[in-house]
């Protein structure tokens, strides 16, 4: 049983000590203090002038972000189930001072402090294979090569996070493929619970996701294809296919230009942050392009190494969004990434199609429900009748101008003598 005082007066302090708080030193010194309030009690993080972090008990005065959280996603985060953009989005957690990003942006800080796992850095990035020799990410295989040598596949992806394969699938393949995806889509309806909905600049609602393409049956058999079913041998980690999850098990993506709401460009994310890289990862995404996925199209990028660290989240076109490496695919193109490494779907350069289609396959270890009982973790974000997958960062920007606002029209109650 966890004990949220117990973890912050003995365990956490000794984390620290061991050098947990080094790793978490530079982070938190930036971001400012960090204060949780739970029904337990209430900690401040504070950077110290040792390159180390304090835990004080209480919410101190120089806190920039105050959370209040329950008790059940206090023990998700130090067992790293939980995440804050879960609990954000799932509304159990509540920032009662300060800017939520700031919360979220903490995140890195809080797996150092807690699972003493480092801050992505990539100045020290070590991208050599093996045997010594110094990988491309970006060098493509082929099915072939995989086969012949499949360590070579599980030395990339272990040492870089991510690969790809050439030309796996034919065209007359990828023809039947996209006329499977497009009936998917079609069949699609808002508040559905099997799809993602946004929205264009003009005001159309459009699928941007489904995630039930094991209701195909053509494409449900994408995991029994021999060609599949090398290269997720080749990858040596002992996963298994998740195509008996009727809703996640297979999902289809379009990459539509001009979004202006909804999740059709993804930031850089892990697939896992949603919540359960404790007790789900590691797990392997295999990605099938269906058309030209380069930066007209909205391509997809990665970070090198980055599945052994933590890196924040943040928009792919944001100021200060790192670059990656771009995933180079054409149609017929299969890649894949473990689900730790960050990566990024960015949106299309150009409104002149054809836009990214691909199909994403899941491997996982064998997992059951999530830690709070649901199916999955990412239906939390299903939450709205007319299926719209809402953008964190503008409902909490919307919440934050509004609390803004409410403290304006407060003050100038009090400066005109009426009660708030």
């Amino acid at each position: 049983m966890f004990d949220a005082r117990a973890f912050h007066e003995v365990e956490l302090p000794s984390r620290l000590r061991s050098g947990n708080g080094a790793l978490a030193a530079g982070d938190a010194r930036a971001l400012g203090p960090l204060a949780l309030c739970t029904p337990s009690g209430a900690w401040t993080y504070s950077a110290t002038d040792d390159g180390s972090v304090a835990v004080l008990a209480g919410v101190e005065d120089d806190a920039r972000v105050v959370v209040e959280l329950d008790d059940a996603s206090m023990t998700g985060l130090a067992r790293d189930v939980d995440t804050p953009v879960a609990m954000l989005y799932q509304q159990r957690a509540s920032v009662v001072r300060g800017n939520p990003l700031r919360f979220i942006r903490w995140e890195p800080a809080l797996r150092a402090m807690y699972h003493a796992r480092p801050l992505f850095d990539p100045q020290h990035v070590d991208l050599r294979g093996s045997d010594g020799t110094p990988l491309d990410p970006a060098a493509p295989f082929d099915v072939d090569a995989v086969t012949a040598a499949p360590h070579r596949l599980a030395d990339r992806l272990d040492v870089v996070g991510f690969a790809m394969v050439r030309q796996v699938f034919a065209r007359h393949e990828v023809a039947h493929l996209l006329a499977e995806a497009e009936s998917l889509r079609k069949a699609a309806t808002p508040g559905d619970g099997l799809s993602w909905w946004g929205r264009t600049a003009g005001g159309e609602a459009v699928v941007t996701r489904v995630l039930n393409g094991v209701s195909s049956p053509s494409v449900r058999g994408l995991y029994d294809d021999d060609r599949v079913q090398r290269i997720a041998d080749a990858t040596g980690m002992e996963l298994q296919p998740r195509h008996s999850d009727g809703r996640d098990g297979v999902a289809v993506l379009w990459k539509i230009p001009d979004m202006a709401e909804g999740l059709a460009d993804l930031p850089w994310h892990r697939d896992c942050g949603m919540g359960g890289h404790a007790t789900n990862c590691p797990t392997v995404v295999m990605t099938i392009c269906l058309t030209a996925g380069g930066p007209e199209a909205g391509e997809l990028r990665a970070l090198p190494g980055s599945h052994r660290t933590s890196h924040p989240f943040i928009d792919g076109t944001a100021v200060g969004a790192p670059d990656g490496v771009a995933i180079a695919v054409t149609a017929g193109d299969l890649s894949l990434h473990n689900g730790d490494v960050m990566h990024a779907s960015l949106p299309p350069t150009s409104s002149v199609g054809p836009h990214r289609v691909s199909i994403l396959l899941s491997f996982s270890r064998p997992a059951g429900s999530t830690h709070l009982g649901s199916r999955h973790y990412n239906d939390a974000l299903l939450g709205n009748p007319d299926g719209q997958v809402e953008h964190l960062g503008q409902r909490l920007g919307q919440r934050l101008v509004q609390r803004q606002r409410q403290g304006q029209r407060q003050g100038q109650r009090q400066r005109q003598g009426r009660p708030g």
